[in-house]
């Protein structure tokens, strides 16, 4: 955002260097509307004036900020937890009325669009009326696709998109953002923005060896992420870049493995983060960070509870002003070690804002160790309130408030 800003002034310093030392600039009566500099000065003056004694507007509150300020700290809370539902399960019942989650996604397989329905259908009926769950779901094509059957379209993998370019892109995230928005699903949890290493392909066991890469060169995979941002966008369906700063180096899978998940190279300019920059630019809402460990950004930290990851580099350098979610919390290998309620204090501390939990059991936790961490300081309270802002600011975003 701030390239933009830079460039947009190039044109005006352009001008400027073309006018040579000591020339007085030159007037155009014509351009001016007076044939005397002089008189174009007062007018500007007067304008100028005028404008200094206008009374600033103020914009009217907007639903997220309206409700923001209506919800209890458990309420704030419970925004910041994402719950997996497995296929073939219920919601239990008190990760809504109890602990308020922010929402679901749906885990494993589901081939029923009926059962798909239902379950989102429940979802809203255990909300907070004014305060709707998001949906969300892991659907990327290939491999990686849990609504099937009659609850999607198939669709192909990255890998294969990749290879015919962002036409083939579009065509495809938009049949994955229609089904979505046909079932009342409002996030994609995708596209992979991963820029696989070639050196490592298919033995880059989180993304290449599941063709979930769209290639490994960093402008058309960028490409392909723009593509696929902006066909879910025109379906209504918020887009997730995922897994921040980057997988396609890393040997093993973070969800089964806390070896092999480190990556040596990627750092702040990192050709790499190429293509999240450009899927930042088209418009994504939310960006996923990964559990691997980067030496070069922050030592043994994972990403999502590094503040160098998400704050200098995702927030500051990139300019993303959205959700920043985790990766899987609940079963994932690469956090077991790691307390339960440290998951998610450490991600706020970060800068992060939610946490994606595969296990439902773990709620009531997750929910009771961010009351308890924005009890403690009158800082912590505000970074909660700060994330709970940006979750209600896509619900908005995305239809999901009334005033």
């Amino acid at each position: 955002m701030r390239r933009r800003h830079l460039l947009a002034l190039a044109p005006a310093a352009a001008l400027a260097a073309c006018t040579e030392q000591g020339e007085e600039p030159r007037t155009d009566p014509e351009r001016t509307g007076a044939g005397d500099p002089e008189d174009t000065r007062e007018e500007t003056a007067e304008e100028s004036s005028e404008e200094a004694t206008t009374e600033p507007t103020t914009e009217p509150p907007t639903a997220a900020e309206l409700l923001l300020k209506d919800l209890s700290s458990r309420e704030l809370a419970g925004q910041l937890v994402l719950v997996g539902i497995a296929a073939g399960t219920e919601i239990p019942t008190e990760v809504l009325t109890e602990h308020h989650a922010g929402g679901i996604f749906l885990l494993q397989v589901w081939r029923s669009a009926t059962a798909v329905e239902d379950t989102v259908a429940a979802a809203r009926v255990g909300s907070r009326e004014d305060l709707p769950p998001l949906i969300a779901v892991d659907q990327e094509g290939g491999e990686v696709r849990m609504l099937r059957g009659n609850a999607a379209r198939s669709t192909p993998s990255a890998e294969e998109l990749g290879a015919e370019g962002p036409d083939a892109v579009t065509e495809a995230y938009t049949t994955i953002g229609e089904d979505l928005a046909a079932h009342g699903i409002q996030v994609a949890l995708s596209p992979v923005a991963d820029v696989v290493d070639p050196d490592l392909a298919d033995a880059n066991e989180p993304v290449g060896g599941l063709d979930r890469g769209f290639g490994t060169d960093p402008e058309q995979v960028g490409q392909c992420v723009t593509a696929a941002v902006e066909a879910l966008e025109a379906q209504g369906v918020a887009a997730t870049l995922k897994h921040f700063p980057g997988l396609g180096r890393v040997e093993e899978n973070t969800d089964f493995s806390a070896e092999g998940i480190e990556d040596p190279v990627t750092g702040m300019e990192d050709p790499f983060l190429d293509s999240f920059a450009a899927g930042i630019e088209a418009g994504a809402g939310l960006v996923m960070m990964s559990s691997a460990i980067y030496p070069q950004l922050e030592a043994d930290v994972p990403a999502m509870f590094s503040s160098v990851a998400i704050e200098d580099l995702l927030r500051d350098r990139l300019g993303f002003e959205g959700l920043v979610v985790t990766d899987d919390i609940g079963n994932a290998e690469a956090v077991a070690s790691v307390p339960v309620a440290e998951r998610i204090t450490r991600l706020l501390e970060a800068g992060g804002d939610a946490v994606v939990t595969a296990d439902p059991s773990l709620t009531g936790q997750l929910v009771d160790a961010v009351e308890a961490w924005a009890a403690q300081d009158p800082e912590h309270e505000q970074r909660v309130r700060e994330s709970a802002a940006r979750m209600l600011a896509l619900k908005e975003h995305l239809g999901m408030l009334s005033r």
